[in-house]
């Protein structure tokens, strides 16, 4: 940390939305990360002979950009991994490259081709809206990096720091956050994104302190000394520099009480809290298995076919599920979600292309509608895994929006000898979960999904960040009210979207009776830690106090005021 003198002038901030609790301070290390004009401008039109010449440089340089992802998603683990393995998929992709070679032919130079290809598919994926949006920052990478290669450039990205310092961005891509060194980068700041874009994801994953949609950040200067509360969502300026220690401190010590917790998980007089993990495969189930969790919330099966051209046999699915089960052979259970595909996670096998609104339209249970082979085989798969490893497994669907698909889908998991349930994404399923727990025995509520859905708004847009949070009122009622309907059915209901992450809204959580909480494995510690501090009654009292606010902000405020009291 910067330990010159302490600024004179009073300090200022920024705010923006929390995602990684923590404190720290250092000076703004300022990202951007477009190819220098100057090398683009010597490159022209590239001097092809012809288009054929030029798409084979195009080839090569969509040849080394993808390598380098893949290189990259080799070393990473769990959600970089995922994310630049399909960055990698996106830079090949043939429908790109048709575009490209279109405007060729139409007379474009190479780079002004391939800017008008990406600004193509960008225009589509934003016009889809839903998550297919967050893949826009994706594709921006990718231009920057083939034209790098191109016109004889370094590929783009966050520089080393000569010291340890707050990492400043418009938007990261995956490719950025996943290499990132949590031992010179104190902090993630950028000005667009989510809660739940791809820079949070894996911040999270890092246990970096992060804040992102902060409007306004980018117009700070380089070398700037800030203090980042990932916790208020507050980017301070000016601070004394001992003010500024003394708080980094006392977040240190905080996260070091965190990291020696290891369950189990309760509040302060014994009421027990069911924390779970999200994993997406084999490797990420052995490591979340260390962490102190009673099992799996979420198995995010689609995640393991997304590069698949044909559908595996149930017995090819089986030898997947096995290694996930297997993990928590040891009398935990899993909450295996079946194919949650479509929309942003296209699976070949699975999904039609060319929906006009696929966030809206047939994914996650839907795609068993016109194909109800999928999910007899997948089902079929999962029923296997479990007898192989004697783990108990649960299953859900989702995009659960009646009581008749939730009784369909019961009827197939019981007849397999497996425990049946439903996630709650959509409005209509939370306003009729007490009809949905007498035909299911469990209900998972994904916030991610709930709260875009809620809100009608795209959960990656930036500008809409402030409607896209789990922290919502409506959303916050909803929740509350899947939560009773499981007390009054004495059915279990659990939080598996990345609201179960968050330790301060989490006590809120338990305080309106949800069950179990699945979240990233990383993030288990900070959730049980809170929560061991603090008494069922208190918790009731913070479920109240944010129910009974007006906005997001008032929210967490009150939340956090009950606390410190």
């Amino acid at each position: 940390m910067t330990t010159s003198d302490s600024s004179l002038t009073p300090p200022t901030g920024l705010h923006g939305t929390p995602v990684v609790p923590g404190v720290s301070a250092g000076p703004a290390l300022l990202v951007r990360t477009e190819v220098s004009p100057e090398a683009v401008a010597r490159f022209g039109d590239g001097g092809f002979p012809d288009v054929e010449s030029a798409m084979s440089a195009y080839d090569e340089a969509v040849s080394m950009v993808a390598d380098s992802f893949a290189r990259k998603a080799a070393s990473a683990t769990g959600p970089a991994a995922e994310v630049l393995t399909a960055s990698s998929a996106l830079t090949r992709d043939k429908g790109l490259r048709g575009v490209v070679g279109k405007n060729l032919a139409s007379g474009s130079g190479l780079v002004e081709a391939v800017a008008a290809a990406v600004e193509q598919f960008v225009s589509i994926f934003t016009n889809m809206g839903g998550l297919m949006a967050e893949r826009v920052t994706d594709l921006k990478d990718i231009e920057r990096r083939i034209t790098a290669h191109l016109v004889g450039e370094p590929e783009p990205g966050v520089p080393t720091p000569s010291e340890p310092s707050v990492l400043i961005a418009t938007d990261l891509a995956p490719s950025d956050t996943s290499g990132l060194d949590p031992a010179v980068i104190l902090a993630l700041v950028t000005e667009r994104g989510g809660a739940t874009s791809h820079t949070a994801i894996i911040a999270r994953q890092l246990g970096i302190p992060c804040v992102v949609g902060v409007d306004g950040v980018m117009q700070l200067d380089a070398g700037t000394f800030l203090l980042v509360d990932g916790e208020a969502g507050s980017v301070e300026i000016g601070v004394d520099r001992e003010v500024a220690d003394a708080r980094v401190a006392a977040s240190r010590a905080a996260r070091e009480a965190v990291a020696a917790w290891t369950g189990p998980a309760m509040t302060s007089d014994g009421t027990p809290v069911k924390l779970l993990a999200n994993v997406a495969d084999g490797p990420s189930a052995i490591q979340a298995s260390a962490e102190p969790v009673r099992g799996v919330g979420l198995f995010r099966t689609e995640l393991c076919f997304l590069n698949a051209t044909e559908e595996p046999t149930a017995e090819e699915q089986a030898e997947i599920y096995t290694h996930v089960l297997g993990a928590f052979g040891d009398g935990r259970s899993v909450v295996v979600r079946t194919l949650d595909a479509g929309s942003d996670k296209p699976i070949a096998f699975a999904t039609t292309p060319g929906e006009e609104n696929p966030a809206l339209g047939v994914r996650g249970l839907r795609l068993s509608i016109g194909n109800p082979g999928l999910m007899d085989r997948q089902l079929d798969g999962i029923r296997l895994a479990s007898e192989r490893t004697g783990t108990e497994t649960w299953v859900m669907a989702p995009m659960v929006a009646t009581v008749a698909e939730a009784a369909e889908f019961a009827e197939k998991v019981r007849a397999r000898g497996l425990k049946p349930g439903v996630m709650v994404e959509v409005p209509s399923a939370a306003l009729l979960a007490h009809r949905m727990l007498e035909v299911v025995d469990f209900l998972s509520i994904g916030t991610n999904d709930l709260t875009q859905y809620t809100m009608a708004a795209d959960r990656m847009a930036t500008d809409l960040a402030h409607l896209t949070d789990p922290w919502q009122p409506a959303v916050l009622q909803l929740i509350a009210i899947t939560a009773e309907a499981g007390v009054q059915a004495g059915k279990p209901v659990g939080v598996c979207g990345e609201a179960a992450a968050d330790p301060l809204l989490a006590c809120a959580l338990v305080g309106m009776r949800i069950t179990s909480l699945s979240m990233a494995a990383s993030a288990v510690r900070a959730v049980g830690a809170q929560l061991s501090r603090l008494s069922m009654d208190t918790c009731e009292a913070a479920a109240e106090a944010a129910l009974g606010a007006s906005d997001p902000m008032a929210a967490r405020a009150a939340v956090r005021t009950l606390l410190a009291g």
